[in-house]
Order: structure tokens, then C-alpha cells, then sequence
């Protein structure tokens, strides 16, 4: 069912790294606005402010100004302790280089987060089995990340996303090590998890082909949204 209200709202967003004659705005006052279960591109050259933004969408960093909803909470005025809180029940994150553990199998990657929110042995054991089962992994539990392809390698990431029922994603260049053929692989998945299972997706890609995976395109330049296109209206009734 469709929340009247925006996921995320984004007015007057800035952030300036450094300080004198070394500081350096990276955003300029940024207004988005994204509801909940859409699928949002963000593209920009580089240097543009678009990683900065995902960062910040994300609480991996802080705004230098402006205000940062998401749902009802303030998050600019958030503490650290507190923007982890969210990060950890809220979001998932993918990345470019699927950050996962060399000698650990790929259930117990999957697992990882799931310790930090208090769950048993035998529960993470199961959610990471089902979320492994969900990106079509079922038989690879037990495979170490170098016993797999980088688009296994990136299934498992994606499984380490949604093992806590985050419902929202930010994804950061997720293709960007992988070939043509494994990034449709992948980019098909991210759909489906949004029009099935209602999640939201941010995704930043420098790759027009990537982004028209989205339901929107958000192009930044500058520190500025230079552009907010559609490639088509997301059901929002299911989301």
C-alpha cells in the first residue's frame, strides 16, 4: 500500500569538505524527493557529488547543511550512534567490490549483520539460507567467495543486503567489476526485488545502460540535480 508521505526528502542538502581556502562544496543545496518503492538511478561524471550523495542517503556520511527526512525522522540531527541504528535497520548496501570476507563461506557472509542485531546462531543460519535461496545461490553455502564468479560474488552481496529485511538499497556502482552479460544478470535481479518484494533501490552507475534498469534518472553535476527524468512510473500500490 502506498505511503502518502515521501520515503526520503532531501531540501537545501549541502557538503563541504575541508576548510579555507581548501574547502571544497561537493553539494550545493540538493532537493530530492523519493517514494517508497521506487527505483532511482543517480549518474554524474566524476566529481559530480553523486557518490556523495548516495553517502549521505546512506548515513555513511553527514550533511554540511540543509535538511535529510526519511519517513518521519530527522536524520541531520541525528548522533552517530544514531544514524548507525538506522543504517543497520533500514538500509543495505552494495558495492562495487563486494566487500566480503576471503576465508568465510558464503552463508556466514550472508550472516554477518545479523549478529550486530542480536540473532541466534540458528536464525542467521536460516535467514541466510533463504536469502542466499532468494538471488538463486542455494547450492553455493558453503562456496568461499574464491570458489565463485564475480556475479556469484555479487548475488552473495546482494543476499548480505536484504538478510535483515532492510527495505531500502543503495547501491554503489554494483556492475562496475562485472561483463556485460553477468551486469544484465544483475540488473535483472535489482528489478525484480523492487517490483516483487516492493524495495527501494538507489543506485549510482555511470553507465547509461545500467541506469535504464531504474524507474527514474537522477543526473547530478556539479553538486547540483542537473536533471529528474522517468523511464516509467513505478507501481507504488504494491510497494
Amino acid at each position: 500500500m502506498n505511503d502518502s508521505n515521501p520515503l526520503i526528502s532531501l531540501k537545501g542538502i549541502t557538503k563541504t569538505y575541508g576548510k579555507g581556502d581548501a574547502a571544497f562544496q561537493a553539494l550545493c543545496g540538493v532537493d530530492l524527493t523519493i517514494n517508497r518503492g521506487e527505483f532511482v538511478a543517480i549518474m554524474g561524471p566524476s566529481g559530480s557529488g553523486k557518490s556523495t550523495l548516495l553517502n549521505l542517503l546512506g548515513c555513511l556520511d553527514q550533511p554540511t547543511g540543509g535538511s535529510y527526512r526519511y519517513g518521519s525522522v530527522h536524520v541531520e540531527n541525528l548522533s552517530t550512534d544514531q544514524r548507525s541504528l538506522l543504517r543497520r535497520h533500514a538500509f543495505g548496501f552494495i558495492f562495487q567490490g563486494f566487500n566480503l570476507l576471503a576465508r568465510t563461506s558464503a552463508a556466514d557472509n550472508v550472516a554477518m549483520p545479523l549478529i550486530y542485531h542480536g540473532v541466534s546462531m540458528k536464525e542467521r543460519r536460516q535467514l541466510a539460507k533463504k536469502a542466499l535461496e532468494t538471488v538463486g545461490l542455494a547450492t553455493k553455502l558453503k562456496s568461499v567467495p574464491s570458489e565463485l564468479s564475480g556475479g556469484q560474488q555479487q548475488r552473495v552481496a546482494i543476499a548480505r543486503a536484504l538478510v535483515t529485511s532492510a527495505g531500502t538499497l543503495f547501491a554503489d556502482e554494483p556492475t562496475g567489476n562485472l561483463d556485460s552479460h553477468t551486469t544484465v544478470d544483475i540488473m535483472n535481479m535489482l528489478t525484480r526485488l523492487n517490483e516483487q518484494d516492493g524495495i527501494t533501490i538507489l543506485l549510482v552507475t555511470h553507465e547509461p545502460e545500467v541506469a535504464q534498469y531504474a524507474q527514474r534518472v537522477v543526473v547530478v553535476k556539479d553538486g547540483l540535480i542537473e536533471s529528474d527524468t522517468w523511464n516509467r512510473k513505478p507501481n507504488l500500490a504494491s510497494a
